[in-house]
């Protein structure tokens, strides 16, 4: 349906009735802005309060335009929602009204529903790629494919986290008009869409903001990416509402994930946002907003967000299945049962606790009150494999039966779920860092990636820092498409088809008003967790995730699933083999 979505943005480029398009650019250091429309003169901007540049001009859809600077300097514009190449060049004027959707009254999916599953779009081909896998997701059981980053960033490869143009789709991946259609036909085939987004920094090439609005940035405080943005400016804040609505709103995403928002220093503006979006999404509908937080602080999960990458879960898991200790799986090598067991049933493990990692600093607040569904649990994403020095997945780490193990707890406890792509096929291609910078840049960023690993004990005989791949090789992406195991891809592929049915079965409909009931631990690799559910039913999880057995309490209750035939009767009798997961559920009284 044609004219029905569309988000009219306050800056940038916007067609108006008349044919002609407006125009509004903040420049605050600038007396003079021009205006350049290819095949047209250029346009003197107006100047009007606040620093902003204004100017109308008879242009429809399909011109590339740029601003001029008083030095000389051309500069795409900030709110463009396109480019005609990459992030130095002109930029488009888009027809949102364009696109004619073909499931305009796709509403969304209640929250307690998702099984979500992040992806790369430039590995999947771009988003005709990933449009053409939606079938394979959907009858697999993953009701919401979350998209990495793919606003404009320099080059052709990248992870997304290097944008600078947080409006424009990547034309590596595809038109504007193309992830529509991805958008349209995930929701034909009921899948939501998520899309990840950068709010903490910009990237280091083709961000021209310094240039014109320096206030954008604060020059007192650094993040690990650059110069903090000044969230205390109401231009920023409105700059980034402005772009979760437009996402939301006129591409009808069904969620936004924002990324490493510990490193906005002004933390009540998420809740604004936030806030802001809940009052702005029409009625019946189901949109979903999702924090990456290394601080573990709860209190916007109580507000109007929903869930939480629950870092300390998988980083337990991981330590459990690997038995590494290197930099922060330090905090969780020991006691790693009792760290699991508190977050299963408490969602964080550090809650003001002392992490040893941060050299005795508290980490976390109280969580134990946030119904399970608050949490997000992976076992892999795209930080743990590709910040890995040779982005090395779990299926290379750790043996089948403890990895598939772990992979049914994941799926069967009423945290919410989280597929890295590949893990559902066992793939053993790596995920690895990778951009498509040139010069000295390129150079720093090889470099600085070696210089992080310098201290790592987990290089193999004739490895070092020079094997790294170089982020830069075009070889370093194509190494990443995906890989699926030979050996044990079709068998994984049915597992994850089991545990998804079930989930879907069994556990989804009972899962609003979920309630922990607590957890235990048996030292180092056992957890028997157990959460009422809203029905008034118990779920019972038994886990062990080492090789030998271990005396549990005995458990009781319907089976819900196995991992290895016969295994539930051993837990009836209060004992769990090695790499083995049960899951039962115990009617209500």
């Amino acid at each position: 349906m044609k004219n029905q979505f569309v988000h009219d943005l306050p800056f940038g480029a916007s067609l108006l009735p008349s044919g002609a398009t407006r125009f509004r650019f903040w420049a605050p250091v600038q007396k003079h802005v021009s205006l350049e429309i290819d095949g047209a003169a250029p346009l003197s901007m107006k100047s009007v309060d606040g620093g902003w540049f204004e100017a109308e001009a008879p242009c429809a859809a399909g011109a590339r335009y740029r601003y001029r600077l008083e030095n000389g300097v051309a500069v795409p514009d900030p709110g463009s929602r396109g480019q005609v190449e990459d992030v130095h060049g002109a930029s488009l004027v888009f027809d949102p009204r364009g696109y004619d959707w073909r499931h305009p009254d796709w509403r969304g999916r209640p929250w307690h529903e998702t099984v979500l599953y992040e992806l790369h779009a430039g590995a999947f081909g771009g988003f005709a790629g990933v449009q053409a896998a939606l079938p394979v997701l959907a009858e697999l059981g993953v009701t919401a494919v979350e998209l990495m980053p793919i606003n404009d960033f320099p080059g052709h490869r990248n992870w997304g986290y290097d944008g600078v143009l947080p409006f424009a789709p990547d034309r590596s991946y595809g038109t504007p008009d193309e992830l529509k259609a991805l958008i349209d036909a995930a929701h034909g085939l009921g899948l939501m869409m998520f899309l990840d987004v950068v709010y903490n920094h910009f990237g280091p090439d083709g961000n021209y903001l310094s240039a014109y609005a320096p206030a954008f940035f604060r020059d007192d405080i650094a993040t690990p990416w650059g110069a903090a943005i000044d969230f205390r400016r109401p231009e920023v804040r409105r700059y980034f509402t402005e772009n979760a609505l437009y996402w939301l709103q006129e591409y009808r995403f069904d969620g936004l994930r924002f990324d490493a928002v510990h490193a906005i220093s002004e933390a009540e503006w998420l809740d604004e946002m936030a806030a802001e979006v809940r009052r702005s999404v029409e009625p019946g509908r189901h949109v979903h907003l999702v924090l990456e937080h290394d601080g573990n602080v709860a209190d916007h999960l109580r507000r109007d967000f929903d869930a939480q990458w629950n870092d300390d879960a998988h980083h337990v898991l991981h330590a459990m299945l690997t038995g590494e200790k290197d930099g922060y799986y330090a905090d969780y090598a020991d006691r790693p049962s009792e760290r699991l067991a508190r977050a299963l049933s408490e969602g964080f493990v550090y809650q003001g606790d002392p992490s040893a990692y941060r050299k005795g600093e508290a980490r976390g607040t109280p969580s134990s009150d946030l119904p399970p569904t608050s949490f997000i649990l992976f076992l892999q994403n795209h930080d743990q494999i590709g910040n890995r020095p040779f982005g090395d997945r779990l299926t290379s780490q750790v043996d089948p039966d403890r990895l598939e193990a772990a992979i049914a707890l994941q799926l069967l406890c009423p945290h919410v779920p989280m597929i890295f792509m590949g893990e559902e096929q066992a793939a053993t291609s790596p995920f690895l860092y990778f951009t498509d910078h040139t010069g000295d840049l390129a150079d720093a960023v090889r470099e600085g990636r070696r210089r992080e690993f310098a201290g790592f004990e987990g290089f193999a005989p004739g490895e070092g820092t020079s094997s790294i791949p170089d982020p830069n090789e075009p070889e370093t992406f194509e190494r990443s498409r995906l890989v699926p195991d030979a050996r044990h891809g079709a068998a994984r592929q049915r597992l994850y088809r089991e545990l998804l049915n079930i989930r879907r079965e069994a556990l989804t409909p009972r899962l609003e008003g979920a309630r922990s009931l607590g957890s235990s631990a048996v030292e180092p690799s056992t957890v028997v967790a157990r959460w009422r559910l809203g029905d008034g039913t118990t779920l019972v999880v038994a886990s062990n995730l080492g090789r030998d057995s271990a005396q549990i309490e005995q458990v009781q209750g319907n089976l819900l699933f196995e991992s290895r035939p016969g295994a539930v009767d051993s837990v009836r009798g209060g004992r769990i083999a090695g790499a083995t997961t049960v899951a039962l559920l115990v009617p209500a009284p």
